[in-house]
Protein backbone atom coordinates (compact mmCIF):
# COMPACT_ATOMS: atom_id res chain seq x y z
CA UNK A 1 0.00 0.00 0.00
CA UNK A 2 1.28 3.42 -1.10
CA UNK A 3 -0.73 6.89 -0.89
CA UNK A 4 -0.02 10.79 -0.29
CA UNK A 5 -2.13 12.90 1.06
CA UNK A 6 -2.42 16.56 3.06
CA UNK A 7 -0.98 16.00 6.57
CA UNK A 8 -3.89 18.55 8.33
CA UNK A 9 -6.54 16.56 6.48
CA UNK A 10 -5.58 13.43 8.00
CA UNK A 11 -4.57 14.65 11.16
CA UNK A 12 -8.11 15.67 12.29
CA UNK A 13 -9.34 12.04 11.19
CA UNK A 14 -6.51 9.87 13.04
CA UNK A 15 -7.29 12.49 16.24
CA UNK A 16 -10.96 11.53 15.78
CA UNK A 17 -10.24 7.87 15.53
CA UNK A 18 -7.75 7.65 18.31
CA UNK A 19 -10.62 9.21 20.89
CA UNK A 20 -12.17 5.86 20.38
CA UNK A 21 -9.41 3.98 21.10
CA UNK A 22 -9.26 2.36 25.00
CA UNK A 23 -6.52 0.23 24.90
CA UNK A 24 -2.85 1.54 24.64
CA UNK A 25 -0.77 -1.55 24.44
CA UNK A 26 1.21 -1.38 21.34
CA UNK A 27 0.37 -5.02 20.11
CA UNK A 28 -3.16 -5.04 20.78
CA UNK A 29 -5.18 -4.36 18.10
CA UNK A 30 -7.45 -2.57 19.77
CA UNK A 31 -4.90 0.03 20.10
CA UNK A 32 -4.71 0.12 16.13
CA UNK A 33 -6.12 2.24 13.77
CA UNK A 34 -7.55 0.43 10.67
CA UNK A 35 -6.53 2.43 7.04
CA UNK A 36 -7.33 0.95 3.73
CA UNK A 37 -6.68 2.55 0.60
CA UNK A 38 -8.09 2.63 -2.58
CA UNK A 39 -9.47 4.62 -5.34
CA UNK A 40 -8.09 7.88 -4.20
CA UNK A 41 -10.04 7.33 -0.42
CA UNK A 42 -8.54 6.61 2.65
CA UNK A 43 -11.24 4.51 4.55
CA UNK A 44 -9.86 4.58 8.37
CA UNK A 45 -11.74 2.83 11.43
CA UNK A 46 -11.40 2.39 15.03
CA UNK A 47 -12.95 0.72 17.91
CA UNK A 48 -12.62 -0.07 21.93
CA UNK A 49 -15.45 -2.96 20.74
CA UNK A 50 -18.54 -0.96 22.27
CA UNK A 51 -17.98 2.26 20.31
CA UNK A 52 -17.05 1.91 16.47
CA UNK A 53 -16.07 5.11 14.34
CA UNK A 54 -15.17 5.16 10.88
CA UNK A 55 -14.38 7.67 7.65
CA UNK A 56 -12.87 8.46 4.57
CA UNK A 57 -10.78 10.86 3.55
CA UNK A 58 -8.89 11.86 -0.11
CA UNK A 59 -5.79 10.41 -0.97
CA UNK A 60 -3.74 10.07 -3.78
CA UNK A 61 -3.66 5.88 -4.08
CA UNK A 62 -0.26 5.25 -5.52
CA UNK A 63 -0.69 1.41 -5.03
CA UNK A 64 -3.83 0.30 -2.98
CA UNK A 65 -4.17 -2.10 -0.09
CA UNK A 66 -4.75 -2.04 4.25
CA UNK A 67 -3.06 -2.00 7.05
CA UNK A 68 -3.32 -1.07 10.76
CA UNK A 69 -1.07 0.95 12.92
CA UNK A 70 -0.46 1.64 16.59
CA UNK A 71 -2.94 5.09 16.75
CA UNK A 72 -1.03 6.72 19.77
CA UNK A 73 2.57 6.57 17.79
CA UNK A 74 0.64 7.73 14.69
CA UNK A 75 -0.94 10.63 15.81
CA UNK A 76 2.03 11.49 17.60
CA UNK A 77 3.81 11.66 14.21
CA UNK A 78 1.48 13.86 12.56
CA UNK A 79 1.50 16.56 15.14
CA UNK A 80 5.19 16.57 15.24
CA UNK A 81 5.74 17.32 11.21
CA UNK A 82 4.49 20.63 9.75
CA UNK A 83 1.70 20.94 7.36
CA UNK A 84 1.81 19.98 3.61
CA UNK A 85 2.15 16.91 1.70
CA UNK A 86 3.64 13.43 3.48
CA UNK A 87 3.82 9.77 2.32
CA UNK A 88 2.40 6.73 3.49
CA UNK A 89 4.11 3.40 2.49
CA UNK A 90 3.52 0.21 3.69
CA UNK A 91 6.18 -2.77 3.12
CA UNK A 92 5.55 -6.35 5.01
CA UNK A 93 4.79 -5.19 8.59
CA UNK A 94 6.65 -1.92 8.79
CA UNK A 95 5.18 1.72 7.79
CA UNK A 96 6.82 4.78 6.21
CA UNK A 97 5.81 7.96 7.10
CA UNK A 98 7.56 10.93 5.22
CA UNK A 99 7.04 14.11 4.98
CA UNK A 100 7.62 16.05 1.73
CA UNK A 101 9.25 18.92 3.27
CA UNK A 102 11.73 17.48 6.08
CA UNK A 103 13.82 14.83 5.63
CA UNK A 104 12.68 12.78 8.15
CA UNK A 105 11.30 9.14 8.07
CA UNK A 106 9.00 7.38 10.48
CA UNK A 107 8.93 3.63 10.34
CA UNK A 108 5.95 1.62 12.57
CA UNK A 109 5.32 -1.24 13.03
CA UNK A 110 1.67 -2.70 11.98
CA UNK A 111 -0.45 -5.63 12.28
CA UNK A 112 -2.44 -7.18 9.43
CA UNK A 113 -5.79 -5.63 8.51
CA UNK A 114 -7.34 -9.25 8.51
CA UNK A 115 -7.14 -9.16 12.30
CA UNK A 116 -9.40 -6.27 12.78
CA UNK A 117 -12.83 -6.69 14.45
CA UNK A 118 -15.39 -6.40 11.93
CA UNK A 119 -18.30 -3.48 12.41
CA UNK A 120 -22.28 -4.40 12.44
CA UNK A 121 -23.84 -3.28 9.59
CA UNK A 122 -27.44 -1.15 9.95
CA UNK A 123 -30.43 -1.58 7.98
CA UNK A 124 -30.24 1.74 6.02
CA UNK A 125 -34.21 1.68 6.00
CA UNK A 126 -34.44 2.40 9.86
CA UNK A 127 -32.38 5.87 10.03
CA UNK A 128 -34.53 8.76 10.71
CA UNK A 129 -32.71 12.51 10.33
CA UNK A 130 -32.30 15.99 12.32
CA UNK A 131 -30.86 18.73 12.40
CA UNK A 132 -27.34 18.23 14.10
CA UNK A 133 -27.60 20.89 16.38
CA UNK A 134 -30.90 20.29 17.62
CA UNK A 135 -29.35 16.78 18.32
CA UNK A 136 -26.44 18.31 20.00
CA UNK A 137 -28.43 20.74 22.00
CA UNK A 138 -30.11 17.73 23.46
CA UNK A 139 -26.89 15.81 24.60
CA UNK A 140 -25.64 19.10 26.41
CA UNK A 141 -28.47 19.43 28.32
CA UNK A 142 -28.25 15.87 29.52
CA UNK A 143 -24.99 13.83 29.56
CA UNK A 144 -23.57 15.88 32.57
CA UNK A 145 -26.67 14.81 34.83
CA UNK A 146 -25.51 10.78 34.48
CA UNK A 147 -24.57 8.91 37.31
CA UNK A 148 -20.98 7.55 37.65
CA UNK A 149 -21.92 4.83 40.26
CA UNK A 150 -20.86 1.45 38.51
CA UNK A 151 -23.69 -0.18 40.66
CA UNK A 152 -26.44 1.78 39.11
CA UNK A 153 -24.97 0.89 35.91
CA UNK A 154 -28.85 1.87 34.05
CA UNK A 155 -27.90 5.13 34.83
CA UNK A 156 -24.54 5.48 33.39
CA UNK A 157 -26.26 6.45 30.10
CA UNK A 158 -28.53 8.84 28.36
CA UNK A 159 -31.82 6.96 27.92
CA UNK A 160 -33.18 8.04 24.99
CA UNK A 161 -37.01 7.41 23.13
CA UNK A 162 -39.04 7.83 21.35
CA UNK A 163 -42.02 10.11 22.48
CA UNK A 164 -45.07 10.55 19.74
CA UNK A 165 -43.62 12.72 16.91
CA UNK A 166 -40.49 13.83 19.41
CA UNK A 167 -37.96 11.98 20.95
CA UNK A 168 -36.66 12.90 23.99
CA UNK A 169 -33.58 12.23 26.22
CA UNK A 170 -33.24 11.64 30.19
CA UNK A 171 -30.12 11.58 32.26
CA UNK A 172 -30.35 11.85 36.13
CA UNK A 173 -28.29 10.45 38.97
CA UNK A 174 -30.98 10.24 41.61
CA UNK A 175 -30.66 13.66 42.96
CA UNK A 176 -31.15 15.54 39.78
CA UNK A 177 -32.35 14.90 36.22
CA UNK A 178 -32.21 16.46 33.13
CA UNK A 179 -35.01 16.42 30.22
CA UNK A 180 -35.43 17.43 26.99
CA UNK A 181 -37.55 16.43 23.61
CA UNK A 182 -37.44 17.86 20.32
CA UNK A 183 -39.84 17.24 17.50
CA UNK A 184 -38.06 16.15 14.01
CA UNK A 185 -39.84 16.94 11.66
CA UNK A 186 -39.81 13.27 9.88
CA UNK A 187 -40.98 10.01 10.61
CA UNK A 188 -39.44 8.33 13.64
CA UNK A 189 -39.30 4.26 13.21
CA UNK A 190 -40.92 2.60 16.23
CA UNK A 191 -38.16 1.79 18.65
CA UNK A 192 -38.18 0.96 22.74
CA UNK A 193 -36.68 3.41 25.00
CA UNK A 194 -32.60 2.64 25.25
CA UNK A 195 -29.43 3.60 27.26
CA UNK A 196 -26.84 5.48 25.31
CA UNK A 197 -23.55 4.86 27.21
CA UNK A 198 -21.77 8.88 27.26
CA UNK A 199 -18.53 7.87 25.13
CA UNK A 200 -20.14 8.20 21.86
CA UNK A 201 -22.26 11.17 22.71
CA UNK A 202 -19.21 12.92 24.10
CA UNK A 203 -17.71 12.64 20.97
CA UNK A 204 -20.57 14.03 18.40
CA UNK A 205 -20.33 16.89 20.93
CA UNK A 206 -16.30 17.60 20.39
CA UNK A 207 -16.15 16.74 16.91
CA UNK A 208 -19.75 17.74 14.91
CA UNK A 209 -20.16 20.85 13.83
CA UNK A 210 -24.02 22.68 13.67
CA UNK A 211 -24.71 22.30 10.19
CA UNK A 212 -26.34 19.67 8.22
CA UNK A 213 -28.60 16.78 9.40
CA UNK A 214 -27.78 14.16 11.55
CA UNK A 215 -28.95 10.24 10.83
CA UNK A 216 -30.25 7.95 13.62
CA UNK A 217 -31.35 4.36 14.04
CA UNK A 218 -31.94 2.24 16.79
CA UNK A 219 -31.87 -1.12 17.03
CA UNK A 220 -32.56 -3.93 20.20
CA UNK A 221 -28.49 -3.30 20.96
CA UNK A 222 -26.49 -1.10 18.87
CA UNK A 223 -27.30 2.89 17.77
CA UNK A 224 -26.04 3.58 14.67
CA UNK A 225 -25.04 7.41 14.03
CA UNK A 226 -23.92 9.12 10.81
CA UNK A 227 -22.95 12.63 10.32
CA UNK A 228 -20.66 13.87 7.39
CA UNK A 229 -18.49 11.38 6.47
CA UNK A 230 -18.27 9.53 9.79
CA UNK A 231 -20.19 6.64 11.01
CA UNK A 232 -20.56 5.79 14.24
CA UNK A 233 -21.81 2.86 15.76
CA UNK A 234 -22.24 1.98 20.12
CA UNK A 235 -23.40 -1.19 21.99
CA UNK A 236 -25.91 0.20 24.59
CA UNK A 237 -26.97 -0.22 28.08
CA UNK A 238 -29.11 -3.35 29.22
CA UNK A 239 -31.12 -2.39 32.02
CA UNK A 240 -34.72 -0.91 33.17
CA UNK A 241 -34.00 2.84 33.23
CA UNK A 242 -35.78 4.18 36.58
CA UNK A 243 -39.20 5.80 35.93
CA UNK A 244 -38.40 9.10 35.46
CA UNK A 245 -41.99 11.12 34.90
CA UNK A 246 -42.38 10.55 38.88
CA UNK A 247 -39.91 12.48 40.48
CA UNK A 248 -41.23 15.44 37.93
CA UNK A 249 -43.77 17.95 39.81
CA UNK A 250 -46.81 18.01 38.33
CA UNK A 251 -47.30 21.43 39.37
CA UNK A 252 -45.34 23.87 41.98
CA UNK A 253 -46.79 26.42 44.17
CA UNK A 254 -43.66 29.49 43.95
CA UNK A 255 -40.95 30.60 41.52
CA UNK A 256 -38.78 33.20 40.70
CA UNK A 257 -36.33 34.17 37.76
CA UNK A 258 -33.00 35.38 37.72
CA UNK A 259 -30.51 36.36 35.04
CA UNK A 260 -28.72 33.41 34.22
CA UNK A 261 -24.92 34.99 34.05
CA UNK A 262 -25.56 36.84 37.54
CA UNK A 263 -26.64 34.00 39.08
CA UNK A 264 -23.34 32.13 37.61
CA UNK A 265 -20.83 34.33 38.80
CA UNK A 266 -22.45 34.63 42.24
CA UNK A 267 -22.49 30.82 42.34
CA UNK A 268 -18.31 31.03 41.65
CA UNK A 269 -17.43 33.51 43.87
CA UNK A 270 -19.68 31.71 46.96
CA UNK A 271 -18.57 28.21 45.97
CA UNK A 272 -14.79 29.32 46.68
CA UNK A 273 -15.67 28.71 50.33
CA UNK A 274 -18.06 25.77 50.05
CA UNK A 275 -17.27 23.14 51.82
CA UNK A 276 -15.99 20.46 49.31
CA UNK A 277 -17.17 17.23 50.65
CA UNK A 278 -20.82 18.12 50.52
CA UNK A 279 -21.17 21.30 48.00
CA UNK A 280 -23.62 22.17 49.79
CA UNK A 281 -24.93 25.94 49.32
CA UNK A 282 -27.73 27.88 50.62
CA UNK A 283 -30.29 29.75 48.23
CA UNK A 284 -32.11 32.55 50.22
CA UNK A 285 -34.90 34.07 48.51
CA UNK A 286 -37.10 36.77 49.23
CA UNK A 287 -39.12 39.57 47.63
CA UNK A 288 -37.07 41.03 44.81
CA UNK A 289 -33.39 39.88 45.90
CA UNK A 290 -31.95 35.85 46.41
CA UNK A 291 -29.02 36.07 48.55
CA UNK A 292 -26.76 32.83 47.62
CA UNK A 293 -24.54 31.91 50.45
CA UNK A 294 -22.19 29.03 52.35
CA UNK A 295 -22.61 28.41 55.33
CA UNK A 296 -19.90 28.81 58.52
CA UNK A 297 -16.51 26.44 58.07
CA UNK A 298 -13.50 26.73 59.62
CA UNK A 299 -12.40 28.63 56.48
CA UNK A 300 -14.83 30.90 56.43
CA UNK A 301 -18.14 31.62 54.31
CA UNK A 302 -19.25 34.00 51.53
CA UNK A 303 -22.26 35.33 50.66
CA UNK A 304 -23.66 37.35 47.24
CA UNK A 305 -26.70 38.97 47.08
CA UNK A 306 -28.57 39.52 43.17
CA UNK A 307 -31.75 40.79 42.04
CA UNK A 308 -34.79 38.68 40.93
CA UNK A 309 -38.13 38.43 40.32
CA UNK A 310 -40.03 37.04 43.34
CA UNK A 311 -43.34 37.99 45.41
CA UNK A 312 -44.01 35.60 48.41
CA UNK A 313 -42.09 34.30 51.77
CA UNK A 314 -38.89 34.44 52.46
CA UNK A 315 -37.53 30.60 52.19
CA UNK A 316 -34.34 29.07 52.21
CA UNK A 317 -33.11 26.08 50.30
CA UNK A 318 -30.07 24.07 50.76
CA UNK A 319 -28.57 22.62 47.08
CA UNK A 320 -25.67 20.83 45.94
CA UNK A 321 -24.26 23.90 43.87
CA UNK A 322 -22.68 21.69 41.46
CA UNK A 323 -26.04 21.02 40.37
CA UNK A 324 -27.34 24.00 40.01
CA UNK A 325 -24.15 25.38 38.19
CA UNK A 326 -23.89 22.85 35.54
CA UNK A 327 -27.43 23.32 33.95
CA UNK A 328 -26.97 27.46 34.08
CA UNK A 329 -23.98 26.46 32.05
CA UNK A 330 -25.40 24.43 29.59
CA UNK A 331 -28.58 27.04 28.86
CA UNK A 332 -27.98 29.78 26.65
CA UNK A 333 -31.29 31.89 27.79
CA UNK A 334 -30.96 35.21 29.77
CA UNK A 335 -33.78 34.89 32.66
CA UNK A 336 -33.95 31.67 34.03
CA UNK A 337 -36.76 30.57 36.18
CA UNK A 338 -36.57 28.45 39.56
CA UNK A 339 -39.79 26.98 40.24
CA UNK A 340 -40.27 25.38 44.00
CA UNK A 341 -43.09 23.91 46.73
CA UNK A 342 -41.15 23.98 49.97
CA UNK A 343 -37.93 24.25 51.25
CA UNK A 344 -37.52 20.03 51.31
CA UNK A 345 -39.11 19.05 48.03
CA UNK A 346 -37.35 18.99 44.92
CA UNK A 347 -36.80 22.34 42.64
CA UNK A 348 -37.24 22.56 38.24
CA UNK A 349 -35.15 24.88 36.68
CA UNK A 350 -36.36 26.17 33.53
CA UNK A 351 -35.60 28.90 30.81
CA UNK A 352 -37.87 32.07 30.77
CA UNK A 353 -40.03 31.60 28.56
CA UNK A 354 -40.61 28.06 29.15
CA UNK A 355 -38.99 26.02 26.27
CA UNK A 356 -38.35 21.98 25.51
CA UNK A 357 -36.34 20.99 28.65
CA UNK A 358 -36.14 21.20 31.93
CA UNK A 359 -33.57 20.19 35.30
CA UNK A 360 -34.91 18.55 38.36
CA UNK A 361 -32.64 18.88 41.42
CA UNK A 362 -33.18 17.71 44.80
CA UNK A 363 -32.27 19.69 48.05
CA UNK A 364 -29.87 18.79 50.46
CA UNK A 365 -31.05 18.81 54.33
CA UNK A 366 -30.10 21.93 55.88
Amino acid sequence: MKFTCERNVLLKEIAMAQEIISSKNAISILSNIYIEAENDTLSIMATDIKVNFETKVPVMVIEPGSTTVFGDKFLGILNSIPDGELEFEQNDQKVTIKPTLKKIRFQLKSITSDKFPEFPVPDMDSFFIMPIKDFKGMISQTVFAISDDETRYFMNGVFFEKAEHKIAMVATDGRRLAYISKEVGTEIPDFSGIIIPPKILNIIIKRAGDEGLISISVTEKIIFIHFGSYHLSSVLIEGQFPNYRRVIPESQSYSFSVNRLEMLDALKRVSLLVEQKSHRIYLGIASGTISVYSEESDIGTAKEDIPCKYEGEEVSIALNYRYIEEPFKVMTDEEISIHFTEPSKAITIMPEPEKDFFHVIMPMQP
